[in-house]
């Protein structure tokens, strides 16, 4: 999938704990390729939940470089965090901001959550901030294939793998007519 992330707003009419119906509106985020891909997803997930009438107030792209779940936590939190780079030209640190969204009981899980996502990184990070998200549920895509788990593992094999010989020569096989490169450069 291509990672794009769509935070669909979902309005129904929610029966609260006394039995009373009130009209609200909830965020939900989608894993799509466009919105007209994310509105069809909310529709079809919000069908299993919702038995009444419901209807898509907004989508947009959602504002997260990485989606973290774990198990037994039942919250989402906005995690921004700042990588430090050093710029060699100006002599200056500067931050790059990202916003990750972690699965967390509370704050404190959710700040030790994020520390665990980032461990593997090489540079230096802060984290700046951390709340609570208003986002209900995430639907990730499935394509529903069983052999869908095996064949990214492989991708991700082939990925991190480095070619045995590094001095392997290819050949260019690009031709291109003389005249016409040197007309344009």
């Amino acid at each position: 999938m291509s990672g794009m992330w769509y935070e669909c707003k979902v309005k129904y009419r929610k029966t609260d704990d006394i039995g009373a119906q009130k009209v609200t509106t909830e965020p939900y985020l989608v894993d799509a390729l466009s919105y007209t891909e994310a509105e069809s997803r909310i529709n079809e997930e919000m069908k299993a939940y919702i038995s009444e009438e419901f209807k898509i107030t907004n989508i947009k792209v959602a504002n997260y470089a990485e989606i973290h779940p774990f198990e037994n936590a039942d919250r989402w939190f906005k995690s921004k965090v700042s990588l430090m780079a050093y710029d060699e030209e100006s002599g200056k640190e500067r931050k790059t901001n990202m916003y990750l969204l972690v699965q967390a009981n509370d704050v404190k899980e959710a700040f030790d959550n994020t520390v665990e996502v980032m461990k593997g990184t090489m540079g230096d990070y802060t984290i700046p901030a951390i709340s609570e998200s208003p986002i209900m549920d995430v639907f990730p895509y499935f394509s529903g294939e069983e052999d869908e788990l095996e064949q990214m593992e492989k991708f991700n094999a082939l990925k991190a793998s480095k070619p045995e010989n590094d001095a392997v020569e290819m050949a260019d096989t690009m031709e291109f007519d003389a005249e016409v490169v040197a007309e344009r450069y």
